[in-house]
């Protein structure tokens, strides 16, 4: 899933790239289903390689000055609206933590998303002007292994925002 900036965007539809999960099936089986010979595209160009997406488990905490907590739980409750794998937020007058999923081809873009969401979403959810205090990034596999051993993230409430 790519994700940018609500408004126009600061590069053209040409530099924009689509990236589309790979379904499994090799190249030469896709184009026998819909008559094609080879492994070419209808242009004649091979078919690029496309790095496979993977889902990480993002624990984002955010930290600054004392806001009011109706002005802050308004601002997640519209963070959650806006980024829709948001599973839990937890918050209190000067910080909160943000839990949710996240699709990226490596840890690196995952990470780099996590630390765009909270500035990147600031103005249009209403976020207090906080800054990101604490980072964690972990694989799938790894989130439900923690889980099966009883010592993972698992949300401390309820999906939803909640006060600390």
């Amino acid at each position: 899933m790519k994700r940018g900036r609500p408004g126009p965007s600061s590069r053209s539809a040409a530099e924009r790239a689509l990236v589309s999960v790979d379904s499994g099936i090799p190249a030469q089986t896709r184009h026998a289903q819909h008559g094609q010979q080879g492994n070419h595209e209808p242009s004649g160009q091979q078919e690029p390689e496309q790095p496979a997406t993977r889902l990480w488990h993002v624990t984002l905490s955010v930290s600054g000055p004392m806001a009011p907590l109706p002005e802050v739980r308004r601002g997640l409750e519209q963070l959650a609206h806006d980024h829709p794998f948001l599973l839990t937020s937890r918050y209190a007058g000067d910080h909160a933590e943000i839990r949710y999923w996240e699709e990226a081809r490596d840890l690196h873009d995952a990470a780099a998303l996590a630390l765009r969401l909270w500035g990147e979403h600031r103005s249009t959810a209403g976020l207090p002007p906080w800054e990101t205090v604490g980072l964690e990034v972990i694989d799938r596999e790894t989130y439900h292994q923690r889980l099966a051993e009883g010592y993972g993230p698992a949300p401390a409430v309820p999906v939803g925002v909640h006060p600390f």
